[in-house]
């Protein structure tokens, strides 16, 4: 298993996985690297080098999850990634994985029944995802923020709600994948059915990684400062 640290060199990190990139750019941290190590720029962009090579090497290796490490990072510096990951979902990946849909339908020679209906799965899908991202935005991320800040508990909530409430939505985008795999019918393009479905699978597993940032580490970080706070 491939782990980087801070005596890496950026460029290393990232002409080993391309894929990353999306991750590092969300510490706001741009091409142009020039040789510089991962300590050097964590140290120039003013971030906590334990938390960004904790996600980058999440994100890396599918079997790695450093829990201990994450938990002593601050409930704020996880909420700012989570926001710039939600930014780059809505700005970007959701409307990529449209754009590369609507080219499969357009490419399709009959009525493409199977088709259109992987289509209003998916805007199901995508309704259910914008719910769950706005209910982070709106209530989860600034009540995390005030407990942090404030040292102040919002009477009637508390991060136990949102747990339940959770809604586990990168497994519905892993049922649309097998939608497409198992019954689509072969009156398509090939080669823009692969880019969709290649697209999906990249899609699931960053929401994997992020869930797990959210359900392993966040959560039971408010749990904590709930705890020490005491009940209101």
């Amino acid at each position: 298993m491939q782990i980087f640290t801070e005596k890496d060199k950026l460029i290393t990190v990232i002409r080993s996985n391309y894929h990353l990139l999306p991750v590092i750019n969300r510490f706001g941290i741009r091409l142009g690297v020039k040789d510089k190590t991962v300590g050097d720029i964590c140290r120039e962009k003013q971030i906590n080098p334990l938390f960004f090579l904790a996600v980058v090497n999440t994100f890396h290796n599918v079997d790695y999850f450093p829990k201990t490490d994450l938990l002593t990072v601050s409930p704020l510096q996880i909420v700012a990634y989570l926001r710039k990951t939600h930014q780059y979902y809505l700005e970007y990946e959701v409307l990529k994985i449209e754009r590369l849909l609507e080219k499969l339908l357009l490419g399709c020679p009959t009525q493409c029944t199977d088709l259109k209906m992987i289509d209003s799965f998916y805007r199901k899908y995508k309704k259910e995802l914008f719910l769950h991202i706005m209910e982070e935005e709106e209530k989860v991320f600034p009540y995390i923020i005030s407990l942090t800040q404030n040292r102040k508990r919002i009477p009637g909530y508390s991060i136990s709600s949102y747990e339940k409430e959770h809604s586990d939505v990168d497994s519905k985008l892993n049922d649309l994948t097998s939608l497409v795999i198992k019954y689509l019918e072969p009156a398509y393009n090939d080669n823009d059915c692969n880019e969709f479905l290649i697209a999906l699978s990249k899609f699931e597993r960053d929401l994997a990684d992020h869930a797990r940032i959210e359900d392993n580490v966040l959560v039971p970080l408010v749990l904590e400062l709930e705890k020490e706070l005491g009940d209101e």
